[in-house]
């Protein structure tokens, strides 16, 4: 090991025990939850317009994807595959609510084929 790297290693260490001891945690939820996409933690706003995936935490919600299949004027579609293998769907209007396991997405509105969802997990 050169000395470069025990500089970093020290460095890291260092970094490390500084910021538990500051109370700041290794990472925070938002530098932790950046790394996967905004809705990972199950908390969150977005507006989608086409099919789309949403990345969630498969530990806290027993899937790791959201997919939303269909957006109309009427309804949301969406559906998700458990890390078990079991597949769980829902639909609902402009604002109403589907649960999927432990993560409640309430559709806000539509308009046209842009549907604004919030998503939070349930208690």
């Amino acid at each position: 090991m050169g000395t470069g790297m025990r500089w970093r290693t020290a460095t890291a260490a260092v970094t490390t025990t500084l910021a538990g001891t500051l109370g700041l945690g290794l990472m925070s939820p938002v530098a932790h939850a950046a790394g996967h996409g905004p809705c990972y933690d199950g908390r969150c706003k977005t507006t989608v317009s086409r099919p789309t995936s949403i990345k969630v935490d498969s530990h806290r919600f027993g899937f790791g994807k959201l997919r939303i299949t269909h957006i109309s004027s009427r309804s949301v579609k969406m559906s998700a595959t458990t890390t078990g293998g079991a597949r769980l769907s829902g639909s609902t209007s402009p604002g109403g609510t589907v649960r999927l396991n432990n993560l409640s997405i309430r559709v806000q509105s539509v308009s046209g084929h842009k549907a604004k969802l919030v998503l939070t997990p349930a208690s």
